[in-house]
């Protein structure tokens, strides 16, 4: 949510008063009504934001020097503004290409120093990567920081509109969000229909075992592909661990997380006993491009492509 308000130099409130005394009422009212327009460099603006934690954010103007502490927020940053106010990158962001030519600016541990040179007007994040106690720090320091969150593939189109109105790029927001909007409509439209949705278990890492819980973007997108989420029990962590004997009760269709020839070893051969689940038995396992299925951010459309192939190859 973004509210500017605006207040007036001392000199326009006399020069206002004079006219309120010298001219008709019709006049007064026209005057009235255009006074925020006139001399804007004379007026105090002051931008009032809240981010999606209910967080309250001052800022003293309209931000002109930002960046993200989150890999997947950088894409949104860069989908949608001008990318001179894009001052800095942390160690992971590699998309777009143009990011490399930023200076890094480390989040693990965030390096409060080098953000303080770089004079940030405000720091975009995304809950879950930035913690809140560094949040707050940097907001002591006189840098605001941002969170969106998502939970939904909507919610990543309207956090990229909120973006590009906080940047004063709403058009620019509102015409990239509707396109994707368009063309995650078309997907849906093909797959609305399906009786019997593939039950689908993504995994996030090995030992132990992590997966993609229910309350993650990537069950919508399985949604919107005509698929489930194997894990239909919500969980406190978004990625929860599961044990080999509950995995083995969920008995996925499709396994995503690394080919068959790279699980046999790594991940098989620590758990032989899930060789017996429908995915192993009908090779129906995948390896899924990291950073486009891990970042929630303007690609999702290609991302949801590539769970479609895996889907209905």
């Amino acid at each position: 949510m973004v509210t500017r308000t605006y207040t007036l130099a001392p000199t326009r409130n006399i020069l206002y008063s004079l006219i309120i005394l010298c001219i008709s009422a019709f006049i007064l009212l026209l005057v009235s009504g255009c006074s925020s327009n006139t001399t804007k460099d004379a007026d105090t603006e002051k931008i009032i934001l809240k981010d999606d934690l209910g967080r309250k954010l001052e800022l003293n103007g309209q931000p002109n020097r930002v960046f993200s502490l989150a890999s997947s927020m950088t894409e949104m940053l860069y989908a949608v503004l001008d990318t001179s106010t894009i001052i800095a990158r942390t160690p992971n962001d590699d998309y777009p290409a143009a990011v490399s030519s930023k200076p890094v600016v480390s989040n693990y541990p965030v390096d409060y120093e080098q953000i303080l040179l770089l004079k940030p007007d405000l720091i975009f994040t995304v809950e879950g990567i930035t913690p809140l106690d560094v949040a707050e720090r940097l907001g002591g320091l006189g840098v605001p920081v941002y969170y969106q969150k998502y939970r939904t593939i909507e919610d990543i189109f309207i956090g990229l509109e909120e973006i590009a109105t906080i940047m004063g790029r709403e058009a620019q927001g509102k015409i990239l969000a509707d396109s994707l909007r368009k063309e995650v409509q078309s997907i849906a439209q093909k797959y609305k229909n399906v009786q019997q949705p593939q039950q689908v278990l993504a995994i996030t890492w090995k030992d132990p075992i992590y997966v993609y819980g229910q309350n993650t973007i990537f069950t919508d997108k399985l949604k919107i592909l005509g698929a489930e989420n194997a894990v239909k029990e919500v969980f406190e962590q978004p990625y929860p661990a599961l044990t080999r004997e509950y995995i083995l009760k969920l008995n996925p269709d499709v396994l995503i997380g690394g080919s068959k020839e790279k699980l046999e070893n790594e991940f098989f051969g620590l758990y032989p006993e899930l060789r017996k689940i429908n995915a192993y038995q009908n090779n129906r396992i995948y390896d899924p491009t990291d950073n486009l299925q891990s970042r929630p951010g303007p690609r999702v459309v290609e991302s949801l492509r590539e769970l479609e192939s895996f889907l209905y190859p």
